[in-house]
């Protein structure tokens, strides 16, 4: 479907891949991977047209569509939500409008054995197939549940795009690409402005939309659950695996250790064959074997070894200076902005040492309790900190606030005080930045460079309580496992904000989910608390399963169980069936005269005079996509009396 040929790319005169070939086929599912700086986003940019490559060729069908999910782009700020994610099948529009085009100019036309009359048929024929293809359904349902399972709320529908952070905005580009439904679909890290939920719905759309997929992703548990292929991006070459990532990366070690063994064997059996070449070189009994033996290593495909990138981040948290056994203390906290109210009087307590985690869908409180916790907003309540509490904080757009103008070096030696500065060239080594790259301009960083840049700003003073607000993104998977473990290794107290369910795997002891205004602790690790909260949403309609549909205000998913409904809560989930149970038995009866319809007028068809009736076979096919449609809108209203069921 797409062919990379010898794609060769530079930058300033050194390349950054060589010689770089593979195929997309269709319906594949690939993860791109490598270190930050490898150029995973330099291919996307490539194959998306972005870029063009300095050798090389990018070879695509003429009718492919592709969608691309950049890491950073310009939003639009003139629209509602709902009308940006709507843009996304104007190509259908267009397409409809075709079709009618055609459909009236051969009503016109009497000329019905011209080759230029079979061209229109044949161009209206091609075009009724391809809009079946791509789904002309009911749009709006299509486009609620896509924003729905990206974590909007139908209140967020007519609000304007301007009024979102960057990362809700990044979620309305990710909709539209969804709901276009390209062939290919180039995704830069789409994971990273996701809650776990979102995420988790997510992986279903893309396992079961059919579209081809190619993917970068820091996140070990997303790429595991959609991706079957892994292109690895090292040191300017690819190796691609069958597999995913999990299965690459024991693959990657068992390829090498081959490699290895031997290389190791021919080298011995070279030195050997050069050893009697130059023994018996000049012992004429001799000459015929060492003859033969000099044609022999003549003869020999010398084994390379693929060369390991051993370029590793180190990383270790300074000492915590002593604090108190209660570094954190919240009693009745509250905050609301204007009078939308965000945290209703929450409480909780953190233990010195503890590593936590803070989770939830994205706007239900967790950035918001850690300012309040830097003291950068107000709010009602007791929030107290222990003794002697130091806080280190990484915000979520640390990466984003550096200054672009600056280098790598000039970046921290602006921060570092003492005798610090005269380690800073050790302690960029120490991340990946020694020699020429410590003189880079942080414009030119790619953003996982620009995050660990981040984070050496972070370890420049020792602190007790660490405060990292999603600290993963953009971070490759070494990079990540790195600061896993100095973060395991801390000790001092942490407070970690992700979604990254790998990350947090191990590391965490205590989980706070943020949810309807409150916060819930949970004692555990993070696999625990999805265990938990799998078995807890049977009663609350499969919420977080793909596919099933919220209610129509999204509050039936939080309708409690029986013995908890009290008698107008039941009135109003009866009238909610019986209204669903309607809409059902509708549709049921119109697909049942749709289907007699059709079934009829094929018959018909046999019939030569129909055969060739333009304005029949056109009603027909209007018939058929009639069709389709209810049956998409049966599908949905089915899920959603099923979902209501379950609630009683």
């Amino acid at each position: 479907m797409i062919s990379i040929e010898q794609l060769r790319v530079e930058f300033g005169g050194s390349p950054l891949f060589d010689d770089v070939s593979f195929l997309i086929n269709p319906k594949e599912r690939i993860a791109l991977v490598g270190k930050n700086g490898a150029g995973k986003t330099t291919l996307l940019k490539l194959i998306a047209g972005k870029m063009s490559p300095t050798r090389g060729n990018i070879s695509l069908p003429r009718d492919l569509t592709v969608g691309y999910l950049p890491q950073h782009m310009i939003h639009n700020e003139g629209t509602t939500v709902m009308e940006e994610a709507s843009s996304a099948f104007e190509h259908i529009h267009e397409l409809e409008r075709e079709i009618d085009e055609l459909a009236l100019a051969l009503t016109t036309r009497t000329d019905y054995e011209s080759e230029d009359y079979h061209r229109l048929i044949d161009r209206l024929s091609h075009q009724q197939e391809h809009l079946q293809i791509i789904g002309n359904g009911n749009y709006e349902a299509q486009i609620e549940k896509t924003l729905i399972g990206l974590g909007f709320v139908r209140s967020d529908f007519n609000r304007p795009c301007r009024e979102f952070s960057g990362g809700w905005r990044m979620r309305i580009e990710l909709a539209k690409i969804l709901l276009i439904r390209p062939d290919v679909m180039l995704l830069d890290e789409p994971t990273n402005h996701l809650d776990i939920e979102s995420i988790q719905w997510l992986e279903s759309f893309l396992i079961g939309c059919g579209s081809a997929v190619l993917l970068v992703s820091h996140d070990k548990a997303f790429i595991d659950a959609v991706t079957t292929r892994t292109i690895e991006i090292s040191l300017g070459k690819i190796y691609d695996y069958a597999v995913n990532y999990s299965s690459y990366v024991q693959l990657r070690k068992e390829r090498h250790e081959q490699q290895v063994r031997a290389y190791e064997n021919q080298q011995k059996m070279i030195q050997e064959t050069e050893e009697f070449i130059e023994r018996f070189r000049y012992k004429a009994t001799k000459s015929v074997q060492v003859q033969s033996r000099i044609k022999q290593l003549d003869k020999i495909d010398r084994l390379e070894v693929d060369q390991e990138d051993n370029s590793r981040l180190s990383l270790k948290f300074p000492p915590a200076p002593h604090s108190g056994i209660i570094p954190v203390e919240i009693e009745h906290l509250s905050k609301a902005y204007g009078d939308y109210l965000v945290l209703d009087s929450i409480g909780m307590i953190i233990n010195r040492g503890e590593k936590v985690a803070f989770v939830g869908k994205n706007g239900e409180g967790k950035s918001t309790l850690v300012k309040c916790l830097m003291d950068e907003i107000p709010y009602s309540g007791k929030l107290k900190l222990g003794h002697q509490v130091k806080i280190g904080y990484f915000a979520q757009n640390q990466a984003a606030l550096l200054d672009d103008s600056l280098t790598v070096f000039q970046t921290i030696d602006e921060v570092a005080v003492g005798d610090i500065r005269t380690k800073i060239r050790d302690i960029l080594g120490a991340f990946m930045f020694g020699g020429e790259a410590s003189d880079k301009k942080v414009k030119v960083l790619s953003g996982g460079e620009r995050s660990r840049l981040a984070m050496i700003r972070l370890l420049l003073e020792p602190v007790n309580l660490l405060i990292l607000d999603e600290p993963t993104n953009h971070l490759d998977m070494r990079s990540k496992e790195v600061l896993k473990e100095a973060i395991k290794a801390f000790n001092g107290t942490a407070i970690i904000v992700s979604h990254d369910r790998d990350f947090l795997d191990g590391l965490v002891t205590k989980v706070y989910e943020f949810g309807n205004k409150k916060v819930r602790e949970h004692l555990g690790g993070i696999y625990d608390f999805l265990e938990y909260k799998k078995m807890e949403s049977l009663q609350e309609l499969e919420a977080n399963q793909p596919g099933s549909l919220r209610s129509n205000n999204q509050q039936a998913a939080k309708l409690p169980s029986e013995n908890k409904l009290n008698f107008e809560a039941r009135k109003e989930l009866n009238r909610k069936i019986r209204k669903a149970e309607k809409e059902v038995n509708e549709a049921e009866a119109t697909i049942a005269a749709l289907e007699k319809e059709i079934t009829e007028m094929e018959v018909l068809l046999q019939n030569p005079d129909y055969a060739s009736d333009p304005s029949f076979i056109i009603k027909l096919q209007v018939r058929q996509r009639e069709l389709e449609q209810k049956l998409y809108e049966w599908e949905l209203l089915s899920e959603q009396l099923e979902a209501l069921n379950q609630t009683e």
